[in-house]
């Protein structure tokens, strides 16, 4: 992401419409990456993100780079407590919001295909674009950011 650029995750409100959004500017994300509140903030992102993609707790495990086995964390992430604060932890999540962003450009009157493209099999990936991600790693988040932004022209 460039330095002036923001992500924006749009949120269902209490009465079901689009109209609530969480938003982080990018430049505020990478230099306060590590305060307390720029986790918190980057936690209710990514889990808003994972609730949109519909994707299963084993899956949003691997994206972020942890065991099956931490449940927990990812359920006290959701509840408001901050991301940890590790580097590689904090690169995933930007690269997830980075997916996001390009997803949204490249579908901006199909919120709801731009949701569904992590968990629909992708021909050109010969699979869906989480399961690269998750068998692939940090590497497979790598390889779906950089084909997005090929097929966005950047």
């Amino acid at each position: 992401m460039r330095a002036t650029e923001t992500v924006t995750i749009p949120q269902r409100a209490d009465d079901g419409s689009r109209d609530s959004r969480v938003t982080a500017g990018s430049r505020d994300a990478r230099s306060n990456a590590g305060s307390r509140d720029a986790r918190v903030r980057l936690a209710r992102m990514v889990t808003t993100l994972f609730q949109h993609w519909q994707l299963s707790t084993a899956e949003q495990s691997a994206l972020l780079g942890m065991s099956t086995g931490h449940r927990a964390t990812l359920a006290r992430y959701r509840r408001g407590e901050p991301l940890a604060d590790s580097r590689d932890l904090l690169d995933r999540v930007g690269h997830l919001l980075g997916i996001h962003k390009s997803l949204r450009i490249l579908f901006p009157h199909d919120l709801d295909l731009a949701y569904r493209w992590m968990t629909t099999p992708n021909r050109l990936l010969g699979t869906r674009p989480v399961d690269v991600a998750v068998e692939r790693g940090f590497e497979g988040l790598l390889a779906l950011r950089r084909y997005l932004d090929f097929e966005r022209g950047t």
